[in-house]
């Protein structure tokens, strides 16, 4: 664990919000897209989706779980707002314009409520149970396993069960599985070879900056000229240090 500065804590809190809206933000768009695969349906969400449990698991270790809850409170509201007015603005796929902000979208505004709670659910399973479980050796078969599927029926449920969308409401279940699956291979495949080394890299990277940042202004050395005329070499500290010294 590290310790930072009060500015530094703010700094990342920022970074890490905008990251985690912009993937809640792009899923709820993207999974309004539906495609084909292997005659299977599914959304192009499938595959954005699963970044936010990366984004969620290397905030956990690197800063706490408070934190991590910190960052929670702090996207819902925002992504909620800007995930149901991108959904309006591009609704399947196609600019509505201006003006479709002046009525209610009723799928849409499902899709960001289901989105909002999944959200909240999967990541208090993931702060409260899977940070936890990390204490073993397999924790990541749980993280991975039922932290996706609780999160996927959750969101497909909530949105798409008797939907006004004929083709959701009707392929919702389907949709969900392959989802799923699509999620657990993209974990496996990609996420997991990887996660060994980018949190290297991120817990590198953060500790080079923290170093920087606490470590004490060089010394440059300066001639003086003394009373009688010498010529003495010495030290001298900059003026935040020559003032400890004078005390």
């Amino acid at each position: 664990m590290f310790h930072f500065t009060a500015q530094q804590r703010l700094s990342a809190l920022a970074r890490l919000s905008l990251f985690h809206i912009l993937i809640i933000t792009s899923s709820n768009y993207l999974v309004q897209l539906p495609i084909s695969i292997f005659g299977f349906h599914t959304t192009w969400g499938a595959f954005n989706f699963p970044f936010i449990f990366l984004a969620t698991d290397l905030t956990v270790r690197i800063f706490g779980a408070p934190l991590a809850r910190r960052i929670i409170l702090t996207v819902m509201v925002p992504a909620l707002v800007i995930s149901y007015v991108v959904s309006a603005l591009f609704y399947q796929g196609e600019w509505r314009g201006f003006s479709a902000l002046a009525s209610v979208n009723i799928v849409i505004a499902r899709i960001a409520c289901a989105s909002f709670m999944a959200y909240v659910l999967g990541q208090i399973l993931d702060v409260h149970v899977f940070n936890r479980l990390r204490q073993r050796k397999a924790w990541w078969v749980a993280s991975t396993l039922f932290g996706n599927l609780s999160d996927t029926l959750a969101f497909f449920f909530i949105a798409f069960y008797r939907s006004t969308d004929a083709f959701m409401a009707a392929n919702w279940v389907e949709i969900a599985l392959v989802d799923y699956t699509f999620k657990l291979l993209i974990s496996l495949l990609f996420f997991l070879p990887m996660y060994g080394v980018m949190l290297n890299m991120l817990l590198k990277r953060l500790s080079e900056s923290h170093l920087c940042h606490s470590r004490p202004p060089p010394s440059f050395p300066r001639r003086r000229e003394s009373r009688t005329g010498e010529t003495h070499s010495f030290w001298q500290r900059s003026p935040a240090f020559a003032e400890d010294d004078e005390e």
